[in-house]
């Protein structure tokens, strides 16, 4: 069934990754972004409309324009350390944009809600794999602002009839294999385009924060999971909700868990010759948990989901083409 959807934040790495999925499976799709963190050239030839969650007036307007089925939500801000020392920014955006948005489907009858939720709301973890009941208490402002959204989503579905899933990513991460979209942050907070960056020569002074974790190497361990697995179990929640009411919660990961330092010995491998990826040791960074890993079990038995790419070298490796690619620079002009 071909679906007419909105997506916020499509022009932002993981939106436009999503964006992709479902024009290629036939739904037809409107993005909404204020461009702050997205590129222009990541959304194609789908229909743009410039605009900012925290405007009423603009949220109104796209709704009254188009006859939406669902609207996927991946406009964030998502820096742990930026969280930390601008909290007011993250929840007026995470929280107060959401609830926009939320209020803005009410008033047009939209009822289907898929949500970009994040690892962050948990914590340090007690178990070796994180399941979606495992205890919340996150760390960050950031997570504190996923997680107030997730319960939001409880309470509108209880009151209103929205349907929603909420997804829990751990660290998504690759690029489109076509190589001609994938992610290009300004400032570029993550890891593995951070050090394909340093490869490159693009960047300089690559620093890890902390190697002093209770961990096999000392520095942080994370399960990354490839973003064309990220959008399928997206695609997924669509049908999910159609016989599905209330609110939803699916962790997303490949269920494996690299430190930092296994991250770069990867990547230099990928690139050829083993090469030694140049870095420093710094301080720990504010809000980071030693280890996120997920058990995604539920996903898989929910949602018939499961990761093509789970292998780290495969994920990299589809990076490491993207940041070749003659159009990066990013989105070279």
């Amino acid at each position: 069934m071909t679906a007419r959807i909105l997506v916020c934040g499509g022009a932002g790495y993981i939106g436009s990754h999503m964006v992709r999925q479902l024009v290629e499976t036939g739904h037809e799709v409107v993005v909404f972004d204020n461009l702050s963190q997205g590129n222009v050239e990541a959304v194609g030839d789908v229909p743009l409309v410039r605009g900012d969650l925290l405007d009423r007036d603009a949220l109104a307007a796209v709704f009254a324009e188009h006859d939406f089925d669902a609207v996927y939500h991946f406009a964030a801000l998502i820096a742990v350390g930026e969280s930390v020392a601008a909290p007011d920014i993250y929840y007026r955006n995470n929280v107060t944009g959401t609830l926009n948005l939320l209020d803005a489907m009410r008033v047009a009858g939209v009822n289907k809600f898929v949500f970009s939720s994040t690892a962050a709301i948990f914590g340090n973890p007690q178990t070796p794999l994180i399941s979606e009941d495992h205890p919340k208490a996150p760390l960050n402002p950031y997570g504190r602002s996923k997680l107030m959204i997730e319960q939001v989503l409880e309470d509108y579905g209880h009151a209103f009839g929205i349907r929603s899933v909420c997804f829990r990513y751990f660290n998504a991460a690759g690029a489109h294999p076509s190589g001609e979209i994938g992610e290009a942050h300004d400032p570029e907070t993550h890891l593995v385009p951070n050090v394909l960056l340093a490869a490159l020569g693009e960047r300089e002074g690559l620093e890890i924060f902390g190697d002093d974790y209770d961990t096999s190497d000392g520095t942080c361990v994370r399960d990354y999971i490839h973003i064309d697995d990220i959008a399928s179990a997206h695609l997924a929640a669509l049908g999910y909700m159609e016989t599905n009411p209330g609110a939803h919660v699916f962790n997303l990961g490949n269920g494996n868990g690299f430190s930092n330092r296994e991250v770069m010995e990867a990547a230099g491998r990928v690139i050829g010759k083993n090469r030694e990826i140049p870095y420093t040791i710094g301080p720990r960074r504010p809000g980071d948990a030693a280890t996120l890993v997920a058990d995604s079990t539920r996903a898989r038995a929910e949602l018939g989901w499961a990761p093509k790419t789970p292998e780290i070298e495969r994920i990299i490796d589809t990076a490491w083409a993207w940041h070749r690619a003659p159009k990066y620079g990013p989105f070279a002009k």
